[in-house]
């Protein structure tokens, strides 16, 4: 007789407590009012042949329809096995200074170590998605070049299985200008938005989107859109990330995880673009962990095209906003992208492969941020904690083993260090070590706070000012049923 799967037979034989499903995340997907999208964009999504499944979307283009300039910035993956989509939207910054007008995205297939034939196909995408944008004569316009690719300005992005070469023919089919996704088809409101979104999705439960005013201030209000997908193999790249010179017209770039499409309708210059992507980056897709696992893929990209200048706020909105011109209107901009970014990428931990809970991870009291930053992360992918939290076991061993792992700027004095649980329904936080003493745990009370879907986990270094967010999941059985079998 044949044996159940290695985690049915773990949930029903060895498990001390109920095995719990993921809740439904249905009510985390709503409708949006169409004038909360930002001006000059189209967008679709269709189904081209890449997933097997014709009711699925696995194809879409975000296209800019504005007069004026469209800046462009992206975050990417540190992975050594950098996808094809990543080289060519990296090369693609590179030659346009930070300019560009559409986005095409597949999910079905990677297009990850794909060699020679991958970064054709991924050029091929970019050039299908030039021929759908309307001609330009503006300073978007990218410089001559004798190379065959340097004229694109389409960023690509692909999701899915690693390894396996795209259908290409099937994509540039739907990609052809009279197809279902020439520009005509295309549009700008939430339907648009929405099926743009569901063809990012893989494992993800409910397309991730969400949509508000931007206002910066003096009158000038505009607006901002973004998408995301992921729900598996998420955890960003922490070192090393660059923080570019403000008057510096390079586009390198940071690193991210998952996939995210950003766009606004505010005019901000590319640098400048592109430094408020670096900061929001990694307060809030770099803040985030599901498994502790880097893709080939993470690619987040930000669209700035102007067509909200001079709608709302007269001549003082119509120039590029310029980081060291206008500090403080950069600064409203940098911050308002970082919280709206935070919502997105907390969306994808939500939607955590098997997820039954949100946990935020505080650490405060650090000598520095990237201090309060790295011991987050480690507690985040901790297995240990993660199961326990699955669990709603308090056992904050766990959590000071994690924090006490971490190289830090200065030593950590262990006599200084606190550990608290924070519920979210605002009753009394459950203490449980109180300057390096651990206090006499009401087991009943974890209980309570664990077994709630959302709650926040407290560290306190007691060295400095500093703090960090980080934003995760628990790690249940059916995260492994997911995993063990995702390319059947």
């Amino acid at each position: 007789m044949a044996q159940p799967p290695a985690w049915r037979r773990l949930a029903s034989t060895t498990s001390t407590f109920t095995a719990k499903s993921a809740p439904s995340k249905a009510h985390l997907h709503k409708p949006i009012l169409d004038d909360l999208f930002p001006r000059g964009y189209l967008l679709g999504g269709v189904h081209s042949g890449v997933k097997k499944d014709a009711s699925m979307l696995d194809l879409a283009v975000l296209l800019s329809t504005s007069s004026r300039p469209t800046s462009a910035a992206a975050s990417f993956t540190r992975n050594a096995f950098q996808a094809a989509p990543v080289t060519v939207s990296k090369a693609v910054l590179d030659q346009t200074a930070g300019r560009a007008r559409a986005l095409v995205v597949n999910s079905g297939c990677a297009n990850a170590v794909t060699g020679r034939q991958g970064l054709s196909d991924a050029w091929a995408m970019a050039r299908a998605t030039d021929a759908l944008l309307a001609p330009s004569s503006s300073p978007n316009s990218p410089p001559s070049s004798s190379h065959a690719s340097s004229s694109s300005e389409t960023l690509v992005m692909s999701t899915g299985v690693i390894g396996q070469p795209l259908p290409i023919s099937k994509i540039l089919t739907a990609l052809r200008p009279h197809g279902p996704l020439a520009p005509h088809t295309l549009g700008h409101g939430f339907a648009a938005w929405e099926a743009a979104a569901r063809a990012f999705m893989t494992t993800d439960t409910f397309p991730k989107l969400r949509a508000r005013t931007l206002p910066l201030g003096d009158g000038r209000t505009y607006r901002i859109a973004g998408i995301d997908k992921g729900a598996g193999m998420i955890h960003p790249d922490m070192v090393g990330v660059p923080r570019p010179s403000t008057t510096s017209t390079s586009t390198s770039a940071p690193h991210a995880t998952l996939l995210g499409c950003i766009a606004t309708d505010a005019p901000v210059a590319p640098a400048t673009l592109q430094s408020a992507l670096n900061y929001a980056v990694q307060r809030s897709f770099n803040a985030i962990s599901i498994d502790g696992d880097m893709s080939t893929n993470d690619t987040v990209v930000l669209f700035a095209n102007g067509a909200g200048a001079g709608i709302d706020g007269g001549e003082l909105s119509t120039r590029e906003i310029d980081e060291s011109r206008d500090p403080g209107v950069f600064v409203r901009f940098r911050d308002g992208l970082t919280d709206f970014m935070q919502e997105l990428a907390q969306l994808v931990v939500r939607d955590g492969e098997g997820a039954t809970k949100f946990v935020t991870i505080s650490v405060e009291g650090a000598r520095t941020y990237e201090d309060a930053h790295k011991i987050a992360s480690r507690i985040s992918t901790s297995a240990l904690v993660k199961t326990a939290l699955y669990g709603e076991d308090a056992n904050w061993g766990r959590v000071l083993a994690a924090t006490g792992s971490v190289p830090l700027s200065a030593p950590l004095d262990p006599a200084r260090v606190n550990v608290s649980f924070i519920p979210t329904d605002r009753s009394p936080i459950l203490p449980l070590l109180v300057n390096g003493e651990p206090e006499q745990v009401d087991e009943v009370r974890a209980k309570e706070i664990l077994s709630a879907e959302d709650l926040e986990v407290r560290v306190d270094l007691g060295l400095g000012s500093e703090s960090a967010k980080y934003w995760t999941c628990d790690f249940s059985y059916e995260y492994v049923k997911i995993n063990g079998d995702y390319r059947t």
